[in-house]
């Protein structure tokens, strides 16, 4: 570039051009390819310019202000300009078929990163549904006579706080066989391409095809969960959350809450993850089983705060048969803890006098036990 400007100098202390300073020796220090490796340089520089940065929006402000200031290209240069004129306007003189290029070679170079630029800022603040993670974290094989399978427990990992563990399930293949077998006759079209591991007459119990099984189910699960319409679908549901429930209502009737307290956890934190789009019964009941367990336990306050986690997913909507028994628990537990129990009182009281209740209410516990899980 500098040798360019004192070559351009040169020429416009000549005067009328005599032609014997382009001629001369000096001109032979400045030849003509040069000029194009600085015109490639350019070129490059400006395909350069194009290149895909997504900014922030005060970065952009910065680059556009710095934009402004290279203003002096586009203003008109006198014949006799010196080089210290050009040292101050911070670039070189443009010739008239550079000055008439040059405008629109930028803004064409500048286009596609600035539409990318704009779509990334719209599409970075969109809610994109997390996807869920599966890893068999374990395989035993169980012989329970005259059967024998194996067992595998599989970590479901979701968007959570780092510090929570993972929900965990435990299936065999004919779980997962079962699972496939149903989507297949509802879903012939997504599960067409959705592969699944055959089941093998012998060798089923080797470490290789156990650890294949493992890699396959894993991803069974994935491609499921990445297709909304299979997503979605109550058999998926079933067999991530039914068996948990099942297994924790019956710990729950045989007085075995300690236990049946880590089942309901689990089951809750799976449809927390799923997203169960089927209603509010089956998480509902998840939290009559937490709020049973928390209070056999004597663990009033968080007993309560399921309870009321309960009534802010029931609301204002026509009467559950599980809203008198959690309004019943919240009240009582909120005299034991001292807090205030009106509004559960007053809510419980109205249902009472119009029929919709018999007085006393079941409790959470009666109706845990008569509920049927299908």
């Amino acid at each position: 570039m500098a040798s360019r400007l004192l070559h351009r100098l040169r020429h416009a202390l000549a005067g009328d051009g005599t032609g014997e300073v382009a001629a001369g020796p000096e001109a032979e220090q400045f030849p003509e390819s040069s000029e194009l490796e600085d015109d490639d340089a350019e070129g490059l520089s400006s395909r350069l310019s194009g290149t895909l940065s997504f900014t922030s929006a005060e970065d952009e402000d910065e680059e556009d202000e710095e934009d402004d200031e290279e203003a002096p290209d586009s203003l008109p240069a006198a014949d006799g300009a010196s080089g210290e004129d050009a040292g101050k306007c911070g670039g070189r003189r443009r010739g008239p078929r550079e000055q008439s290029s040059a405008p629109d070679g930028q803004r064409s170079s500048q286009l596609l990163p600035r539409q990318l630029q704009d779509f990334w800022k719209k599409s970075r603040n969109t809610l994109v549904p997390q996807r869920l993670l599966f890893e068999v974290t374990s395989a035993n094989v169980v012989k329970d006579p005259p059967s024998k399978y194996v067992l595998y427990t599989i970590a479901v990992m979701g968007p959570r706080p780092p510090d929570r563990q993972p929900a965990q399930i435990s299936r065999r293949y004919s779980d997962f066989e079962r699972l496939h077998r149903n989507l297949q006759r509802q879903f012939r079209g997504p599960m067409a391409a959705i592969s699944f591991p055959r089941k093998r007459l012998r060798r089923n119990f080797t470490a290789e095809t156990i650890a294949r099984r493992s890699r396959a189910f894993e991803q069974f699960l994935s491609h499921l969960q990445a297709v909304p319409e299979l997503r979605h679908a109550p058999d998926l549901q079933d067999f991530f959350v039914l068996p948990e429930l099942r297994h924790a209502q019956s710990l729950t009737c045989t007085g075995l809450y300690r236990e049946a307290l880590a089942l309901w956890a689990n089951a809750w934190q799976l449809q927390a993850q799923l997203g169960t789009p089927s209603g509010p019964d089956r998480p509902l009941l998840t939290l009559a089983g937490l709020a049973v367990c928390h209070q056999e336990l004597e663990d009033p306050g968080e007993a309560r705060a399921c309870c009321e986690r309960a009534l802010q997913l029931l609301g204002d909507k026509s009467p559950h048969p599980l809203l008198a028994p959690f309004l019943e628990a919240h009240v009582r537990l909120s005299w034991r803890l001292g807090l205030d129990k009106r509004q559960s009182e007053a809510q419980l009281q109205a249902l009472q006098e119009a029929g919709l209740t018999p007085t006393p209410p079941p409790s959470l516990k009666e109706l845990l036990i008569k509920e049927v899980l299908e």
